[in-house]
């Protein structure tokens, strides 16, 4: 597979697994059997991890390698601040902590610590265009996914988004399901929350082959309980979700359909845990690796979050970005 076909499957999978995803998000796994048995078909749009994942991609396409913190932070003030009247629609809370951190005059890294919601994986959900950009280097994505990171957020999110950049990366290198984990695990620090919840989760997914096997349910559990934080009422810890997410690869054999729907009937944040999970297998098997009835229902994004991206298409987007490797 070329690069663009690896680019475009990468951002087609995230813009499914989000979709996917958005209905099941913040339910219990038990919700999500009682509503759809197993959640397969898209009904509704993306969320905001597709309209960042443009954006992020965007700032790629202008900056390249050379891309920082104060990039990003002047793209904030120009592009999306001034595009937003009122509350962001659908923003996660880092997010909107470090537009009213910017709004006020503040810079990154205070900017990404200031509204403690530094864990939120508000940078893991769009970290896959920084793999894309670096196909086989993931050391370099995680660099880079990091000077985006230090604008919103801190600490474990901002090793979130490195785990994610670099199984991206890893994955458009040709990398099997392990070797996206391993490359994971090689770019944060392996005393930190998030390495512990993915050794973890790539431990408890090892007790079935493939989702849909019988045991399917009880894959889910153990999973939970190897990484859910239980008595915290909000579902976007990065080190939770970005674990979740690479279970799911791991479960699915880096099938696109088996990991992302295995993914979202995890449930708390589905649609982000759908969204990784689709752009690292995305990655790996390429844009007809993504089933033809959800590529189908990707159209341009609506803007509902970021006004910048209205109209923007991630196939277009993924076009922008292979051709600049």
């Amino acid at each position: 597979m070329s690069f663009r076909d690896k680019a475009r499957g990468c951002l087609l999978g995230l813009a499914a697994g989000d979709a996917l995803g958005a209905p099941a998000e913040n339910l219990p796994p038990s919700e999500i059997r009682r509503r759809w048995g197993r959640l397969t078909e898209i009904e509704g749009g993306g969320t905001d991890d597709t309209e960042y994942a443009i954006f992020a991609a965007s700032l790629l396409a202008r900056h390249g390698h050379a891309l920082t913190y104060a990039d990003v932070a002047a793209a904030y003030r120009r592009e999306v601040i001034p595009r937003v009247s009122g509350p962001m629609r659908g923003a996660g809370f880092s997010e909107l902590g470090t537009v009213e951190a910017l709004r006020r005059g503040m810079e990154p890294p205070l900017t990404g610590l200031v509204h403690s919601h530094g864990w939120s994986d508000g940078l893991a959900m769009r970290a896959a265009p920084y793999g894309i950009f670096c196909p086989g280097d993931p050391a370099e994505a995680a660099r880079l996914v990091e000077q985006d990171g230090l604008v919103s957020g801190s600490g474990e999110g901002i090793l979130g988004g490195r785990a994610v950049a670099g199984a991206v990366a890893a994955a458009m290198g040709g990398a099997s399901t392990e070797d996206v984990v391993r490359a994971a695990l090689s770019v944060i620090p392996a005393d930190s929350w998030t390495a512990r919840n993915i050794v973890r989760a790539r431990t408890a997914s090892k007790t079935v082959r493939k989702p849909g096997a019988a045991g399917d349910d009880g894959l889910v559990e153990a999973l939970h309980e190897a990484v859910v934080v239980t008595h915290y009422p909000w579902t976007d810890l990065a080190p939770e979700a970005v674990a979740l997410a690479l279970a799911a690869v791991l479960a699915g054999g880096g099938d696109v359909e088996d990991s992302v729907t295995f993914g979202v009937s995890l449930g708390r944040d589905a649609d982000t845990i759908g969204a990784i999970a689709g752009a690292i297998t995305g990655a790996m098997r390429g844009e007809r690796g993504v089933p033809e009835r959800w590529a189908a229902r990707i159209g341009p994004v609506t803007g509902k979050c970021l006004p910048v991206v209205a109209g923007k298409h991630v196939l277009d987007v993924a076009d922008e970005l292979a051709g600049g490797l």
